[in-house]
C-alpha cells in the first residue's frame, strides 16, 4: 500500500450521537486530496484537515461538470475492527466513469491505498450502533480555470467520510416508490452507466415531484420507448416473479451495482433463478395485479437492500407482498449485512480488513 503523508487537524470535531446519524450531515475531521497535471500525471497524495477547497470560479467543473464520484462504506466488526466491502470494484467502476467523462484514470492501487489510509486515520469516527458505518465519497473534479467545452488538464482526486445511519426513514421497512412517466435520467450512449453529478441533477425534478405526493424514490424508465424499467434513483431494482428474480440489464444506460453484483452473486449460489434482461413497467404491473409479483426491492451502498412494499404508475397502484418484506430480500439483506459488518463469515474474499 502507498505512503502518504498526514497534516492532522488542530481542532478535532465531537463525535455526533450514533443512535440520531442523519445521513450525509456530519463530516470526519479529514479528507484525501491527490492533484492531476497534464504531463505530470497524478500526483502529491495526501491526508489533509477537512475543510475547503480553493477553486477558481472559472474552474471548469462549474462550468461544464466535468466530475465523476463514488460511494462505499467502512463498517465497524464485532471485535472491534474495521473493514470495507469490495472497495477496489468501487476504483475500478471510478475508472468506468473517468473514461466516459475524459477525465485520466487513477492509478487503482494508488487510490485504493488513499481510501484504506484515510478510513485507517478516521477509525474513530465508524460507529458501532446496529445500522451504522462510515460513508465514504471519493470524487473527481475538473479545475482548469478556463471556459472552453474540452477536457480539462488538471483535476482534484478526493476522499471524505461521514458517519451515517440509515438512508431511508423507513429503515428496512418497505418503501414506496413512484414511476416516473415525462422526465427521464439517462438514454443508452449517454453517461447513465457512469457516476457522474449530471445524472442525479437530472433526476431532481422527479424526485420532488415524487416527494410532495408522499413516494420515497423514483423508478424510471427507458428514455426512448418509455416502457422498460432501469432504476431507481439511488438503488438498482429486482423484482421476484413467480420464484426467479429478475433485473434489468446493463444495457449503457443503467449504473452497474456493485451491491446488485453481490446481490446475483449470492442468489446464483442459492439456486435461485435469475434474470438479466428487459423489464416492462406493464410486465410489473400486470403480476402486481394478477399476484405473480412476490417480492420487489433497490439494491445499493447507501440503502444495501431496500424493500419496495407500494409502486405506481400513472393512477395505477399495486402492493407488493401485503407491504411487508419478503423472504428472498430478507435473506440478501441479512447476508449481505452480515457480510460487511462481519457478523458473519466472508467466503467470497469482499472485505478488506483496515484495522
Amino acid at each position: 500500500m502507498t505512503q502518504f503523508p498526514i497534516t492532522k487537524t488542530s481542532c478535532p470535531k465531537p463525535k455526533p450521537d450514533p443512535n440520531t446519524l442523519v445521513f450525509g450531515k456530519t463530516f470526519t475531521d479529514h479528507m484525501f486530496l491527490m492533484d492531476y497535471t497534464d504531463g505530470k500525471g497524478w500526483h502529491d497524495g495526501r491526508i489533509a484537515p477537512y475543510g475547503p477547497l480553493s477553486l477558481d470560479p472559472s474552474a471548469m467543473v462549474f462550468h461544464y461538470a466535468q466530475e465523476v464520484f463514488e460511494g462505499m462504506k467502512a463498517y465497524r466488526t464485532p471485535d472491534g475492527g474495521v473493514q470495507l466491502f469490495r472497495p477496489m470494484e468501487n476504483v475500478k467502476r471510478m475508472n468506468v466513469s473517468c473514461g466516459r467523462m475524459c477525465i485520466p484514470a487513477l492509478p487503482e492501487e494508488e487510490a485504493l491505498s488513499a481510501i484504506v489510509a484515510l478510513t485507517k486515520l478516521e477509525a474513530d469516527w465508524v460507529p458501532s450502533a446496529p445500522g451504522t458505518s462510515l460513508y465514504l465519497r471519493p470524487f473527481v473534479i475538473a479545475t482548469t480555470p478556463a471556459l472552453g467545452v474540452h477536457a480539462a488538464s488538471n483535476y482534484i482526486f478526493a476522499v471524505i467520510c461521514c458517519p451515517v445511519g440509515a438512508y431511508y426513514a423507513e429503515g428496512i421497512n418497505p418503501i414506496r416508490i413512484f414511476v416516473e412517466n415525462e422526465d427521464v435520467r439517462a438514454v443508452k450512449g449517454g453517461t447513465g452507466f457512469s457516476k457522474c453529478g449530471g445524472n442525479y441533477a437530472a433526476s431532481i425534478r422527479a424526485s420532488a415531484r415524487a416527494e410532495e405526493q408522499g413516494y420515497a424514490q423514483v423508478l424510471w424508465l427507458d428514455g426512448v420507448h418509455r416502457k422498460y424499467i432501469e432504476e431507481v434513483g439511488s438503488t438498482n431494482i429486482f423484482f421476484q416473479l413467480d420464484g426467479a428474480v429478475v433485473t434489468p440489464v446493463l444495457n449503457g444506460s443503467v449504473l452497474p451495482g456493485i451491491t446488485r453484483k453481490s446481490c446475483l452473486e449470492l442468489l446464483r449460489n442459492w439456486g435461485v433463478p435469475v434474470e438479466e434482461r428487459l423489464v416492462s413497467v406493464e410486465e410489473i404491473f400486470k403480476a402486481g395485479k394478477n399476484g405473480a409479483l412476490d417480492e420487489a426491492f433497490g439494491s445499493g451502498t447507501a440503502a444495501v437492500i431496500s424493500p419496495v412494499g407500494e409502486m405506481c404508475w400513472k393512477d395505477t397502484h399495486i402492493t407488493i407482498n401485503g407491504g411487508k418484506i419478503g423472504a428472498t430480500t430478507q435473506r440478501l439483506y441479512d447476508t449481505l449485512t452480515g457480510i460487511q459488518w462481519g457478523i458473519l463469515p466472508d467466503p467470497y474474499g469482499w472485505t478488506l480488513r483496515v484495522l
